[in-house]
């Protein structure tokens, strides 16, 4: 018999379902994707460190799980909740269902619940805390949800970050000699960062997040990346001190946290959003063209554009709030965005991008 579970929100908010998965009780903020697949991205998505994960689409599951659609070692995501779970998925690289795959990792998810109903909670209310058990009551979660730590109190991106240096090894088949060197400071970078630079014949570096402006100028990149990752980018000063001794010295992407950091770096501030920006349909207005492109987005934080001084402007803006998508150095060779440029699984509309970080780089 499926065993009954329970999400429940830190307002009080109670939603029941069955636990799927593993049998364990979970807790972390709770959030929403509207993303109409990459399941198993999202998973895997470091930036999901320390959080629940509803996707808006109600079958998960109908294709699957494989080795290749991950974005880092592990799944990431503290839990997944979800309106259904498929339990005869169908594809030919399919190796094992959505509640094995969990399982395998030690995650608990649960099915079988409204989550039209948590998204509109979280849309009025915000993103909050909640709790999956199939244990405890109603009170006594939420008895146990208050004395637990919040979501923005804690540093995730040393808990993702790789702990060595590592080079990013070329798909089989490649033949072609590396013309850069890229080094990834690893907030909690997807897979797919390495890939799509990979493949456009750059040699890549992923370096841990408390590595020193030394020991990155020592690999002699010709240039930098900084990556995506979760939480509070105010918590992370170790890491802007490291990008403000970068400035000048190489040219500079940043992607989703990566932007943040750049503005804090010259000065500017971040501020929480009430429910943040997760999906893959995203309309995002590039203000010197004018171009909408419609793009892959995973951040609860964004830039305040009043704090930024006179050494960045905004390149790019989100059509849906009118929040900063983008920055640029009126200068040097440094500029970032908000959203996902690598988008794994999609939309690929943004990949450009890193050809023009290699332009620029090639440049210098």
């Amino acid at each position: 018999m499926t065993k009954k579970a329970i999400l429940v929100l830190a307002d009080g908010s109670v939603y029941q379902g069955y636990a799927f998965g593993a049998e364990a009780d979970t807790y972390g903020e709770v959030v929403f994707n509207t993303s109409m697949t990459g399941y198993q991205e999202m998973l895997t998505d470091p930036s999901y460190a320390g959080q629940i994960v509803v996707p808006t689409y109600p079958l998960i599951g109908n294709y699957g799980t494989n080795e290749q659609d991950v974005e880092s070692n592990k799944i990431q995501v503290r839990g997944f909740v979800v309106r259904e779970e498929c339990l005869e998925p169908n594809h030919y690289l399919n190796n094992q269902t959505i509640a094995h795959y969990l399982a395998a990792s030690g995650i608990p998810g649960i099915y079988g619940v409204d989550t039209r109903a948590i998204t509109r909670k979280l849309r009025s209310a915000g993103v909050m805390m909640g709790m999956i058990t199939s244990d405890k009551t109603p009170e006594q979660a939420l008895a146990e949800l208050k004395k637990l730590p919040g979501y923005g109190s804690e540093d995730f991106v040393r808990q993702v970050s790789t702990e060595t240096a590592y080079r990013w090894e070329p798909e089989p088949g490649s033949s072609s000699v590396p013309a850069v060197h890229i080094a990834v400071l690893d907030c909690g970078l997807k897979y797919n960062i390495l890939r799509i630079l990979n493949r456009m014949g750059c040699a890549v570096t992923a370096v841990p997040c408390t590595t020193s402006v030394r020991e990155i100028l020592n690999l002699k990149p010709d240039g930098i990346v900084l990556s995506p990752g979760p939480g509070d980018p105010e918590l992370l000063d170790y890491i802007v001190d490291t990008v403000k001794q970068l400035v000048g010295k190489k040219p500079i992407m940043g992607i989703c946290l990566g932007n943040q950091l750049i503005a804090c770096a010259f000065g500017g501030r971040n501020f929480k959003l009430k429910f943040g920006h997760r999906g893959g349909n995203h309309p995002v207005r590039e203000l010197a063209t004018g171009r909408v492109h419609i793009t892959a987005q995973n951040h609860g934080y964004a830039v305040d554009p009043d704090t930024l001084g006179n050494e960045l402007e905004v390149t790019h803006m989100n059509l849906n709030d009118g929040t900063v998508e983008g920055l640029r150095h009126k200068e040097l060779p440094i500029f970032a965005i908000q959203y996902h440029s690598e988008a794994s699984p999609g939309p690929l509309d943004n990949t450009y991008l890193f050809e023009q970080f290699l332009e620029m780089v090639k440049i210098k």
